[in-house]
This record gives structure tokens, C-alpha cells and sequence, in this order.
């Protein structure tokens, strides 16, 4: 599901400490049961929401390597 981050008020977004400073970083907020992510250089435009249980799935996949193969050629 989506939404615009706009519409979040009060949402508390945070960022990875690892991020630099070009501002063009994901950032995730807990609301509602959900965790919204969305992208700094745009923090009021789209917004997706994601359960906590998509999002370990998501981060499970990551931490296995399942997405490697899309920083070939980066």
C-alpha cells in the first residue's frame, strides 16, 4: 500500500547512520502497525507502507543475498 509521506504527520523518520550526506537516502518511520518508507529527496511525496512482517521478509531476502545480482554493473 502507498500513500504521500505528507500525510503521515508526526511520523518519526530515521535514516541508516551509514548514509551520507547527498540526501538521497531511504528512510522509515513506524505508523500505525505499518513501517512507511520513503525517500529524503523527496520527504513529502510518495510514501510506501509495508507491515512489519514484509518488511523482516524484505530484510531476511537482503541479508541472504537474494538481491546481489542487482548491483552487478552499478
Amino acid at each position: 500500500m502507498h500513500t504521500t509521506a505528507s500525510r503521515l504527520v508526526g511520523a518519526a523518520w530515521r535514516r541508516s547512520r551509514y548514509s551520507g550526506k547527498q540526501g538521497n537516502c531511504v528512510e522509515l518511520a513506524a505508523v500505525a502497525g505499518q513501517v512507511a518508507v520513503r525517500n529524503s529527496r523527496f520527504p513529502d511525496d510518495a510514501a510506501l507502507l509495508l507491515t512489519r512482517d514484509e518488511l523482516g521478509a524484505f530484510l531476511s531476502d537482503v541479508r541472504a543475498g537474494r538481491f546481489d545480482d542487482l548491483l552487478e554493473g552499478a
